[in-house]
């Protein structure tokens, strides 16, 4: 994963989230409540909005309160001190969520940080769907800067990861035909200032 990382800016690795995790991480989500889950909005803090145009997944931010976020997170920490170690990202913190694709449910093509403007700089994708098959639909669709230039399409097979540089590769969520699972978050640098603390999300 560093070395894809260093080399091309992304990395998709099949069976990265080990079983056990993976295992956890499904059975817990099957637990919640839908009432847990919220419709996703785009953009941050006042500017955060609802656009069902933009996007219709529905989310459920991971803060470590049950066993699986806390094996989740502690499996992004350990990720986190890796590739700061072999990398030098300066990776400050993480935040992530649990996303609930319905069928039909997208997100348009889109960036997850603004070049200068944000501090999120690795984005990471975890799938959650066991017995997922090519007809399926909800791929992930990875751009490079030029215009509709096409990188390449992950499907979101289970324990499947992938991870990338945020400000560098616009993407997309494909229509799926069935539930499809997964967990988003970001890797970030401290962004605090002297006048303003920044919140981890």
């Amino acid at each position: 994963m560093a070395g894809d990382l260093r080399d091309r800016g992304y990395s998709v690795c099949p069976g990265a989230l080990p079983t056990a995790l993976a295992g956890g991480l499904l059975a817990h989500l099957h637990s919640m409540s839908e009432a847990r889950f919220t419709p996703a909005g785009v953009g941050r803090e006042h500017g955060h909005t609802l656009n069902s145009f933009v996007r219709t997944d529905e989310i459920c931010w991971i803060n470590g309160e049950s066993a699986a976020g806390r094996d989740w997170l502690a499996w992004t920490t350990a990720l986190q001190q890796h590739l700061n170690r072999e990398l030098l990202l300066g990776l400050f913190s993480f935040e992530s969520h649990f996303a609930h694709y319905r069928p039909g449910d997208f997100y348009r093509k889109h960036v997850d940080a603004f070049r200068g403007e944000a501090n999120r700089v690795l984005s990471v994708v975890a799938y959650l769907n066991p017995g997922w098959q090519t007809g399926d639909g909800g791929e992930l669709r990875l751009y490079t800067g030029a215009e509709d230039s096409s990188l390449l399409s992950v499907q979101p097979l289970h324990g499947t990861v992938v991870v990338f540089l945020s400000e560098e590769f616009p993407h997309e969520v494909l229509p799926a035909s069935r539930d499809r699972y997964s967990i988003a978050g970001w890797f970030r640098v401290n962004g605090s200032t002297a006048d303003r603390v920044d919140p981890p999300r």
